[in-house]
């Protein structure tokens, strides 16, 4: 259950940092919400996660798959540039979050 409340929480995090790119600055108030309650909801669902997973694998998780996720929505998305440089950065991004489970920290 805890993994599930994690997908959710990364779901979440994501919905509102693309909305973020959609608020202007703060100056669009619909976008603006949508940014407000989605990091509220996925702090709230990050603190249930920690109930059942360890903070080093749950946080690692969290940020590591949300900002490949973001990155990811730029390119695909927003007409964001893919680098060399992005490419390998998502990758490490992953293999870091495959290590950290790996390696014990659950």
């Amino acid at each position: 259950m805890g993994y599930l409340l994690l997908a959710a929480a990364i779901a979440a995090e994501v919905g509102a940092t693309t909305a973020m790119k959609y608020s202007d600055g703060f100056s669009r108030l619909g976008p603006s919400l949508i940014t407000l309650l989605g990091y509220v909801v996925s702090f709230a669902l990050l603190a249930q996660t920690l109930k059942t997973v360890s903070v080093a694998s749950a946080y690692a998780i969290w940020s590591g798959v949300g900002t490949a996720a973001i990155a990811t929505i730029g390119i695909v998305f927003l007409g964001e540039g893919m680098t060399t440089a992005k490419a390998a950065g998502i990758a490490l991004i992953i293999v870091g979050v495959v290590v950290l489970n790996m390696g014990g920290g659950h």
